[in-house]
C-alpha cells in the first residue's frame, strides 16, 4: 500500500514536470485538435490546440508502474493492456492531422482493431490468469463461461473503450469522470487485498490528476483518441481484473448515457430525418442549450461521484 500512494505522489509530479515538454512537443510537430464542424461552434476556438496528450499521463503510468511495481507481471499486463488500446487511438489521431480533418481511422478499421486487441487480452485472462467466469454483482452468482469468456472480453472491451472515447469532448471531463471511477476501482481492490490493482490505479490516478492541470478549461492539451481509448482500455482490464465488469454500468453510468445518446441520435434521424438531441453526444447537447463548460464536467462528476459511492456501499 506504502509503495502505492508513493507511486500516486511521483506520478502526479511527473505528470506536472513532463506536461510542459509534451504539450510544447506535439505543438511543434503540428499535432494540433481538428474540430469536427458539426460540433458546438464555441469549440472553434480550440482548432489547433495540441492532442495526443494522452502521452503525458500514459508515459508516466508506463515508467512508474514498471519500475515502481518491480516489474510485476501482472501490473505489467495491465499497463500493455492499456498501451495496446493507445496505439489505435495514437493512429487515429496520426490520421487526423495528416488529413487535417476530424476524421482519422474508419469505424471500421477502429472496431477491427479494437477487437483484435480485445482478443489478446481475453486470450491472455483465460490462458494465463484463469479468469473464466463471470461475476453477478450484488446476488454473488457466478456464471461459468468456459471459452466463452474470451469472446465477452472482446465485446467488453469494444464497448468500454468506445464508451470512454465518446465522453472525451469538453475541457477536462474524460479526465475527470474516469479519476472518480478508477478511484472506485481503487476502494475495491484494497479492500480486497489485490495490490496490483490498487498500484496501478493509483498510479493512474496520479498520472491524471497532473494531466487534469494542463487539461482543465481552457484545456492547453488534449487527450486525443491516444488518451481516450487508453482510459477506456485501463477502465476495463481493472474491471476484469476485480471481476466486477458489470458493475461498470453503475460507476461509469456516465460513460453509457454518452454513448446511448449518440445510438438515439442514429436511430431517430435514420426514422425521422430530425435529431433527437441538438448535438450528440449528450455532453455537447447540453452546452448547445447554454451550459458552460465547466458546468457540464462538475454536474457529470458529481453524478459519477454519486454512483461511485452507492455502488461501494451496496457491495
Amino acid at each position: 500500500m506504502e509503495t502505492a500512494l508513493i507511486s500516486l505522489v511521483l506520478s502526479m509530479v511527473a505528470a506536472l514536470m513532463i506536461g510542459p515538454y509534451i504539450i510544447e512537443k506535439l505543438r511543434s510537430f503540428k499535432f494540433g485538435q481538428n474540430v469536427r464542424l458539426d460540433g458546438p461552434k464555441s469549440h472553434l476556438t480550440k482548432q489547433g490546440i495540441p492532442s495526443m496528450g494522452g502521452f503525458i499521463f500514459l508515459s508516466v503510468l508506463t515508467l512508474m508502474g514498471f519500475v515502481l511495481s518491480g516489474f510485476n507481471p501482472k501490473v505489467m499486463f495491465m499497463i500493455l493492456v492499456t498501451l495496446s488500446f493507445s496505439l489505435i487511438g495514437f493512429l487515429d489521431d496520426y490520421l487526423k492531422v495528416k488529413k487535417k480533418s476530424s476524421d482519422g481511422l474508419s469505424a471500421k478499421h477502429k472496431m477491427l482493431y479494437l477487437l483484435v486487441f480485445g482478443l489478446l487480452a481475453g486470450s491472455t485472462l483465460y490462458f494465463g490468469f484463469d479468469y473464466k467466469s463471470l461475476m453477478i454483482p450484488f446476488l454473488g452468482y457466478e456464471i461459468h463461461l468456459g471459452l466463452l469468456y474470451i469472446l465477452f472480453v472482446v465485446i467488453f472491451f469494444a464497448a468500454a473503450t468506445n464508451a470512454v472515447n465518446l465522453t472525451d469532448g469538453i475541457d477536462g471531463l474524460s479526465s475527470t469522470v474516469t479519476i472518480i471511477v478508477v478511484i472506485f476501482y481503487a476502494l475495491i481492490s484494497w479492500r480486497s487485498g489485490d495490490q496490483e490493482v490498487f498500484f496501478f490505479a493509483l498510479t493512474l490516478i496520479g498520472g491524471l490528476l497532473g494531466f487534469l492541470y494542463f487539461n482543465r478549461y481552457p484545456a492547453k492539451v488534449f487527450m486525443g483518441d491516444t488518451g481516450s481509448l487508453a482510459l477506456g482500455g485501463a477502465v476495463g482490464i481493472m474491471a476484469l481484473m476485480t471481476r466486477t465488469e458489470l458493475l461498470l454500468i453503475l460507476v461509469g453510468l456516465i460513460y453509457v448515457v454518452e454513448t446511448l445518446s449518440v445510438i438515439i441520435q442514429v436511430l431517430y434521424f435514420k426514422k425521422t430525418g430530425k435529431r433527437f438531441f441538438r448535438i450528440a453526444p449528450i455532453h455537447h447537447h447540453f452546452e448547445a442549450v447554454g451550459w458552460k463548460e465547466n458546468k457540464v464536467v462538475l454536474v457529470f462528476g458529481l453524478v459519477t461521484l454519486m454512483m461511485v459511492i452507492i455502488t461501494y456501499l451496496l457491495m
